[in-house]
């Protein structure tokens, strides 16, 4: 079979319904048809359709009296399957468990997702004031610290601005001179965050560790005395088991 663009494969049924189901994954409360047809632009009875096929399947769930929509079971067993087969989560869990521990702050892994930063996993902090839950959660690649990261380095043997990256290159160039980046704001009001790369076999970045707190606890001293050394240590090892074997020394490499 000749060699053609993964779009030329695209049937467009099959994109109206990962649509309607990636609409409810972003959307916090229960919806109505209506709120997924105007968010769509999609016809209600189409989105009825494919509303009533997931639910069917499991896929999603109707809430009786509401008559609104939520995401179901099948779909959360399918998302708990591929996590648990992940690599870079299976050897990340022990260890960034470790480092929340040590740090006593949510941490995070992060990848990639087409334009966003994914928040896959997390190990929260056992202090009173907590961040809520951001795993599940997507932000643009330009604006958060794990998406800086990701957007900075494009592999661990050459640590410098990825081909694409945004237009201020001088952060850009200083987020891989220092190995990180920080960030507040960026995830909700009154949140700080500081994130460094996970490197695998043959330097691919497969992802990024990402300590968040409340920006009254990590303030950029407490982030610089406190939170990068552990953070560095914690990303080598990861790194070393996703099959990294050079030292894991991100900073002054340029």
């Amino acid at each position: 079979m000749p060699s053609r663009d993964k779009e030329s494969y695209s049937i467009q049924a099959v994109e109206n319904a990962l649509d309607v189901l990636e609409a409810l994954s972003e959307i916090d409360d229960d919806v109505r048809i209506s709120q997924l047809s105007e968010k769509l632009a999609m016809n209600k009875t189409s989105v009825f359709r494919l509303l009533a096929t997931f639910e069917n399947r499991g896929y999603v769930e109707r809430e009786e009296q509401s008559g609104k929509y939520r995401l179901g079971l099948s779909a959360y067993e399918i998302g708990q399957k591929f996590l648990s087969r992940m690599g870079l989560l299976r050897h990340a869990k022990p260890l960034i468990e470790r480092l929340a521990r040590g740090c006593n702050e949510a941490v995070y892994v992060a990848v990639r997702r087409r334009k966003e930063v994914l928040f896959l996993d997390m190990v929260d902090t056992t202090q009173k004031v907590k961040i809520v839950s951001l795993v599940g959660k997507r932000f643009p690649l330009e604006t958060s610290a794990a998406g800086q990261v990701l957007l900075a380095m494009k592999n661990g043997q050459s640590l410098k601005p990825a081909q694409g990256a945004p237009a201020d290159l001088s952060q850009f160039t200083n987020i891989c001179r220092q190995g990180y980046a920080l960030d507040s704001g960026a995830l909700g009001e009154g949140i700080a965050s500081v994130a460094a790369p996970l490197f695998g076999s043959g330097g691919k970045l497969h992802g990024v560790l990402c300590v968040v707190g409340p920006e009254y606890r990590l303030s950029p001293e407490v982030i610089e005395s406190q939170i990068i050394s552990p953070m560095f240590d914690t990303c080598g090892i990861i790194s070393s088991k996703l099959g990294w074997h050079s030292p894991y020394v991100p900073r002054n490499l340029t």
